[in-house]
């Protein structure tokens, strides 16, 4: 049997995305060089590996992290004040307001504040 271990990200800059998630979405970071960040929520890690290479950076073959926030619009201010760039408006929806984002290699987020 498998255990999961880590997502990982490709990244041009690693010590700025590693500040993008940690101060952004408030990961923690474990470790965080120039090639290699490890970031963590209590059950999930992130891993973000440095790579020059613009073959990652087109848009919409990329991971897509999803996470629950208690306030949406500050944590999109927060994000764009970071560098990130919103994918469409902020969408009130039945269940909660959910948002897109795209993270500064390009990578997606997605936001949801339960109502």
């Amino acid at each position: 049997m498998a255990a999961f271990r880590w997502l990982l990200q490709l990244h041009k800059d690693v010590p700025r995305a590693a500040r993008f998630y940690s101060e952004g979405l408030g990961l923690s970071i474990n470790v965080c060089t120039p090639r290699w960040a490890e970031l963590q929520t209590d059950s999930f890690k992130l891993a973000l590996l440095h790579s020059s290479s613009e073959l990652f950076l087109q848009k919409g073959y990329s991971s897509l992290l999803s996470f629950t926030v208690t306030d949406i619009n500050n944590t999109v201010m927060k994000l764009m004040d970071l560098g990130a760039e919103l994918d469409g408006p902020i969408k009130h929806e039945i269940h909660g307001k959910v948002a897109a984002v795209r993270c500064l290699d390009g990578h997606m987020l997605g936001l949801y504040e339960p109502s």
